[in-house]
């Protein structure tokens, strides 16, 4: 049975996905929505650069955050200018992290939905005198349904399976910054081949129900262009 760090790890790793996805959400749906319907050459790179931590190690994105986040780095100089410190080794920081690293996971089945949806509806919402933000929050967002839940479903096991990136930038604090990614490391290192059974078996059945959701949404063939 797990033990009280574990416990602490699965809560710290179940806020830190609810969190990143919510966040994800709000970030990804207005990238994906330009990235569907622009005709603009920045589409590519922008795209591209969505794209990145699919191919990126996470260590190596880690490293560039963790510059990125030190007390040398440009959001470095702005986190403490707006008195929010330094977030490396802090919840924070994993919340940031997570958000990029697990960005394409939503991105994508969302900009595949919106994609799907064609110029028809829109147009005839036009013809009725909608605006954009009408034909966007009335007919796009509800025609990507399918997509939403997908990106939401996709973001969220993502974080929970994320380890490189947690260790660049949140080290291995219990009840700060330890998830179960971390944890069932600890557990192995100590030669606790049980208890790392009972965290691992855990993310492997949550891992296989994802799976069936993303099939039960209809969105497993549509994640990927």
């Amino acid at each position: 049975m797990p033990g009280p760090d574990d416990w602490s790890a699965i809560r710290l790793t179940l806020a830190l996905a609810t969190l990143t996805v919510s966040l994800l959400l709000l970030l990804g749906t207005p990238i994906a929505w330009w990235l569907a319907r622009s005709r603009s050459w920045w589409k590519g790179p922008v795209g591209a650069l969505v794209a990145l931590p699919i191919v990126l190690p996470p260590t190596v994105l880690g490293f560039y955050l963790l510059l990125a986040l030190g007390p040398q780095g440009p959001l470095g100089h702005l986190t403490q200018a707006l008195g929010l410190g330094l977030l490396p080794f802090t919840f924070p920081g994993l919340v940031v992290a997570s958000v990029f690293y697990s960005l394409p996971f939503v991105v994508q089945p969302l900009q595949n939905a919106f994609e799907a949806i064609g110029e028809g509806p829109l147009e005839t919402a036009a013809t009725l005198r909608a605006g954009p933000w009408d034909r966007f929050f009335h007919v796009a967002l509800p025609l990507a349904r399918p997509g939403l839940l997908s990106g939401a479903v996709l973001g969220f096991a993502h974080t929970i399976g994320e380890f490189g990136i947690v260790l660049m930038i949140g080290g291995n604090i219990p009840g700060r910054t330890r998830v179960v990614s971390m944890q069932i490391y600890n557990h192995v290192e100590a030669l606790e081949y049980g208890a790392a059974h009972a965290l691992a078996g855990g993310l492997l059945v949550f891992s296989f129900l994802v799976l069936m959701a993303m099939h039960a949404l209809g969105g497993s063939r549509r994640v990927w262009r």
